[in-house]
């Protein structure tokens, strides 16, 4: 993947990679009793143990260097976050940030860095309302200075449609109007897309450990950023194709494959709509 981080989420499946190789933090998983030398980065979880084994939340840091095959634990600087397990992260620059996640039997949405140099750890305070705390969610850089959070299982184990943006600068959080409101999403994956979008696919919109029928197979598409006229015209021609088939044709190649490529997008999703629209 072409991210220089991962953390670690759930059990320890986040992925991304540095200079220095592939980065894993926290994670719900288990350790033998003399495996745990260090109480303040491993919690036991009470209800999950057996013998000499013990199940629980971590905040350890571990990285993967894939030339070697081999890994490491490098020593962490000041307050690291709390273990936790399904949080989110995403990285900018050489700085990579984790938002809330479940610690024990809460939700939280406290953001931290940790920077990859000195591997330093801060917790950023906000100056605003936060957003609710959450797991199963998911957090992305749209730009050097700004964050993306959306979706994830809120504290009372509701899923979640959301999206806030957090604004590194200022240090404050703001929620954001978008069309896919009716749409919650937990477990699901994120990337970046052009002009700033944040692309949405799979997860759930059911409390998974409970309801298992939830399972999503359409794409989420949000807008972070204000869009240039060149993609509003595209949107627009795009959209209505038919309307444009003759002129379609005179385009210069370049301008005429990146056309299709947005007429393809917009063909996909009506698609997408009338077959969720059969299944309702």
């Amino acid at each position: 993947m072409d991210l220089r981080l991962s953390l670690r989420q759930v059990h320890s499946s986040g992925s991304g990679s540095t200079a220095c190789g592939i980065i894993y933090f926290g994670g719900y998983g288990h350790k033998l009793l003399s495996e745990i030398t260090n109480p303040g980065t491993f919690i036991v979880d009470e209800a999950s143990w057996a013998e000499d084994i013990f199940w629980g939340w971590n905040s350890e840091v571990h990285v993967f260097d894939p030339g070697s095959k081999g890994w490491t634990e490098p020593q962490t600087l000041g307050h690291a976050p709390a273990p936790r397990a399904a949080h989110a992260s995403a990285t900018i620059d050489n700085k990579g940030y984790v938002c809330g996640g479940r610690i024990m039997e809460t939700r939280k949405c406290d953001l931290h860095c940790l920077d990859l140099n000195t591997w330093m750890w801060s917790e950023i305070v906000p100056t605003s309302t936060l957003p609710l705390g959450r797991s199963w969610h998911t957090l992305n850089a749209v730009l050097d200075t700004a964050l993306f959070l959306f979706g994830g299982l809120s504290v009372d184990c509701r899923p979640m449609s959301d999206g806030w943006m957090f604004d590194l600068k200022t240090s404050e959080w703001t929620e954001i109007k978008h069309s896919n409101m009716d749409k919650p999403r937990l477990w699901h994956t994120a990337c970046l897309g052009g002009d700033s979008d944040v692309i949405v696919f799979g997860g759930s919109h059911d409390y998974i450990l409970l309801v298992d029928s939830g399972h999503c197979n359409d794409i989420l598409v949000f807008q972070t950023q204000p869009y240039s006229l060149i993609r509003l015209c595209e949107d627009f021609i795009a959209s209505s194709a038919k309307m444009f088939q003759t002129q379609l044709a005179g385009l210069p190649p370049k301008l005429r494959c990146s056309m299709q490529n947005r007429i393809t997008f917009f063909r996909s999703t009506r698609k997408s709509q009338k077959v969720i629209k059969a299944l309702e």
